[in-house]
């Protein structure tokens, strides 16, 4: 009997130049693709009365800007905008894609061997899909925390200067000493809940549908795809909005609280 195929790291489907790569890459190139095109056709025919396609974006970029400009404010929301709703989007399309048929259901069968000089010794048959969820990898989601961690870095620095480091390094007294010691730890926290925060939620979404699927696989997924896709949007909206109130908080300097 097939048993349904889980796998918590993403597999290896081919090499380019010596570099692995996973299904879990292939499916974000595929994001990264499809928002490039959206945004290239969109900008290359904008008008004054707009189709199809450009009301959808425009819909969008006015919803998105000012549910961050109520979390930042006025002044600087014009400069974390691109890259809050470039996290935004991208996070919510790869939570999205891989509920699309096919991902994690179409691939191949690979053989591995024990010992690869004895060949047909212990053999195993594993399943790997051609495609995976591209934020049910860890690695992906902790690359996107990687860059929303450091460009709440970069922004507090740019904004208040050399001053911005107080808040990690102040001898002033022993208490000072100590809560800068915690905001360091802070800010390293922060990078494990961002990545296992949307990897969990993501994974054990499709966990869960791979395996009502593989029990009842008619009518029985379909409340649980329904659920996923609202689950995606939320994850998205969390983890840009959570970047949006750090971006705040590091923006302001200690005078200001």
């Amino acid at each position: 009997m097939t048993q349904p195929h889980i796998s918590l790291a993403a597999e290896k489907i081919g090499s380019i130049f010596g570099l692995s790569i996973t299904n879990s890459i292939l499916m974000t190139w595929m994001v990264m693709i499809v928002l490039t095109a959206f945004a290239f056709l969109i900008s290359r025919k904008i008008s004054l009365v707009p189709g199809h396609f450009q009301s959808i974006a425009e819909l969008t970029v006015e919803g998105l800007y000012g549910l961050f400009r109520s979390v930042i404010g006025e002044v600087y929301v014009a400069s974390f905008f691109p890259l809050l709703a470039t996290i935004f989007l991208f996070v919510l399309l790869a939570n999205w894609g891989g509920l699309l048929p096919g991902v994690g259901t179409v691939g191949k069968y690979v053989a591995e061997f024990a010992n690869e000089n004895v060949p047909h010794v212990q053999e195993n048959i594993t399943f790997v899909p051609f495609l995976r969820g591209a934020t049910a990898d860890l690695n992906t989601t902790l690359a996107i925390a990687l860059v929303a961690v450091s460009a709440i870095q970069y922004y507090g620095v740019k904004t208040l200067g050399l001053p911005y480091f107080k808040k990690f390094i102040n001898l002033s007294n022993p208490i000072m000493f100590g809560v800068g010691l915690l905001e360091i730890i802070s800010e390293f926290s922060r990078i494990i809940s961002f990545a296992f925060r949307l990897f969990g939620n993501i994974f054990a979404g499709e966990v869960l549908l791979t395996v009502i699927a593989f029990l009842m696989p008619l009518l029985a997924p379909l409340p649980f795809l329904g659920l996923e896709l609202f689950v995606g949007f939320i994850q998205a909206l969390v983890f840009s909005m959570l970047t949006a109130v750090f971006l705040s908080m590091a923006t302001v300097s200690h005078a200001d609280h």
